[in-house]
């Protein structure tokens, strides 16, 4: 029985890409900012050879570590959660999905308010949090929805739960999935439930993604094709649109990713589980809180031990991430940075150091090696 467990810690970059100046994100490194908090504790990541990776500068190297590590670059052009996951999975996307920095367009906009019943508000890029503290009140008085983007290729519908309960909000969100396609094609339309009174509003757990379905196959299409497990475990299932995957479990924040993860552990399969952890980009990156950043990575490298005395004799535990988003610039946006590869399996070789990979895909390209499998995506194998 052979399993890999893949975790995603979500926005953990590494420092900028030589094209990080293109995207706006010259002098990003999400690790550097963090690892300066007293918050910052790391010590089973640095056994596993974080600070062994190229260019990590931010603690002591480990002097024998115990996995495998490489620093991973992104080829594909963007800097958002959906086009990094696809490229681990093997899919390089070369043309970045579209953007609305002035809002979108009228006309859809009517489109979609007739389709759905309700009118809209705001329409322009903004803050998830600040977004339904200043539209929250009107949105309670006339039931519109409040309907905002990012820097990032995303449609999102906040409404309060008491004006628009949330299975409502996911059939609207169905609706807009459908209807943005083309040059309206956003990565994921997103919805954002939120609870609260005036000046408190917050917003719940019950988030939930619309991706666009991959536009070809991916190692999840693969290894499913071959009949193993493919595991999902938060927001991998949204972002693939379900494509590849054979089982999946939504999240509450990370310490239930984290459960989650143990729980499948315990469990017997054979094939892949991929898990997200988002908190560290949802409540800290983009809120530019470094110290709740730092405190998610401590808490997420004290649980380390158990995932790791968890693991059966062929089992493979990978640690990466899908893009940047450092806490400690002006931005609130994700980064064009360096993610970090970290790899562990007792039947595998310790202390290898792998240096700077041309793609994330080679993640993807690991997972099918490992199994035995080959074909149709980008990338080269790691072992």
């Amino acid at each position: 029985m052979k399993r890999i467990f893949l975790i995603v810690l979500d926005s953990f970059g590494i420092g900028e890409m030589p094209d990080a100046a293109n995207y706006g994100d010259e002098g990003s490194n999400t690790l550097g900012t963090v690892a300066k908090s007293p918050e910052f504790s790391m010590p089973n990541m640095a056994k596993l050879g974080l600070f062994n990776i190229d260019g990590v500068t931010a603690k002591t190297p480990c002097a024998k570590p115990e996995g495998i590590v490489a620093r991973m670059t992104e080829q594909s052009a963007g800097k958002d959660t959906t086009t990094g996951h696809w490229e681990i999975a093997g899919l390089i996307s070369k043309k970045p999905m579209p953007t609305f920095p002035n809002g979108f367009p009228q006309e859809f906009l009517e489109a979609f308010s007739k389709a759905v019943g309700r009118k809209v508000l705001c329409n322009r890029p903004y803050s998830g949090t600040q977004v339904i503290q200043d539209y929250g009140d009107e949105h309670m008085q006339s039931g519109a929805l409040i309907v905002y983007t990012s820097a990032d290729s995303v449609f999102q519908i906040a409404a309060h739960e008491d004006v628009v309960p949330v299975e409502e909000l996911y059939r609207d969100c169905e609706i807009a999935r459908r209807m943005l396609q083309g040059d309206l094609g956003v990565g994921r339309v997103i919805a954002r439930p939120f609870v609260g009174t005036s000046g408190h509003y917050t917003r719940t757990s019950r988030r939930h993604d619309f991706s666009l379905e991959p536009p070809q196959d991916t190692m999840l299409d693969v290894l499913k094709e071959a009949e193993y497990d493919v595991i999902g475990v938060g927001k991998i299932n949204d972002i693939f649109a379900g494509k590849g995957i054979t089982e999946f479990v939504r999240t509450q924040d990370n310490a239930d990713g984290i459960e989650k993860t143990l729980e499948y552990m315990e469990r017997e399969f054979n094939g892949l589980c991929f898990v997200n952890l988002v908190d560290f980009d949802m409540l800290y990156g983009h809120r530019n809180d470094v110290a709740g950043y730092a405190k998610a990575l401590t808490y997420f490298d004290r649980q380390l031990p158990r995932i790791l005395s968890a693991m059966e004799p062929e089992d493979v535990l990978m640690i990466t991430a899908d893009h940047g988003c450092d806490p400690g610039t002006p931005s609130t946006d994700h980064s064009r940075e360096y993610t970090p590869f970290v790899m562990y399996g007792k039947n595998l070789a310790q202390g290898k150091n792998l240096g700077t990979r041309d793609s994330f895909s080679d993640i993807g390209a690991t997972v099918l090696d490992y199994f035995g499998r080959s074909g149709g995506i980008a990338g080269k194998s790691m072992l």
